[in-house]
């Protein structure tokens, strides 16, 4: 599958904002917003444009998918199920990308970002009830168990990761065992238990012209 292989500080430089895309290194002075709060590009610096409504809801759209690390057809894919569930579709979009495989050891704190936890999965590391899943876009349901497998209890990029004091959350929807190296979705998320800052309903009135 195609993936975006560029400078993922230039991502979060032309969203104007923090995605958390590089793990520990988003939290220290090193950080590219940081340092050039401004869109990348030799006229990012001097870039004082009004932004369209269109501007607004593509924007949106972009950081979404840049935060969960996806491409517009996968993306698009998750919009067009989303439409087809009962309730807001907005939520709906964002409780799917919440509940992927990657994206919940993210959250459990067994890798630093995204983009690592998508590594470990697919490197076959974790366990979903017991069974090894190497598919980073699979989701789970409520009561699945998300377990290090025990020959990669050692890795130390899962304890690093599991130290990072800064980045831990408490979300009310996830347990997390430290001590099994295991952690099980209790529910699924409700859009206030979701921390993100976005405005979901800008990408659905994208994808509805």
């Amino acid at each position: 599958m195609a993936r975006y292989r560029g400078s993922v500080c230039r991502l979060c430089r032309r969203e104007s904002e923090k995605l958390f895309l590089k793990g520990s290194r988003c939290y220290t002075e090193k950080c590219a917003v940081e340092r050039r709060a401004f869109p990348p590009g030799q006229h990012g610096f001097n870039v004082r444009r009004k932004i369209s409504d269109y501007g607004l809801q593509l924007r949106e759209k972009q950081k979404v998918k840049r935060i969960y690390g996806l491409l517009e057809r996968q993306f698009h894919g998750y919009y067009v199920k989303a439409t087809m569930q009962k309730g807001v579709t907005g939520e709906n979009l964002l409780v799917m990308l919440e509940t992927r495989l990657d994206n919940i050891v993210y959250r459990l704190g067994f890798a630093p970002s995204r983009k690592s936890a998508r590594q470990l999965v697919r490197h076959r590391h974790f366990t979903v009830n017991g069974r090894v899943v190497d598919i980073p876009s699979f989701l789970l349901k409520p009561g699945s168990v998300v377990k290090v497998r025990d020959k990669s209890k050692s890795l130390d990029i899962i304890h690093m990761a599991l130290r990072e004091s800064e980045r831990a959350v408490d979300l009310s929807w996830l347990r997390l065992n430290k001590a099994n190296l295991e952690g099980e979705l209790l529910e699924r998320p409700k859009r206030a238990d979701i921390p993100l800052t976005v405005q979901e309903q800008l990408i659905v009135e994208l994808y509805s012209k």
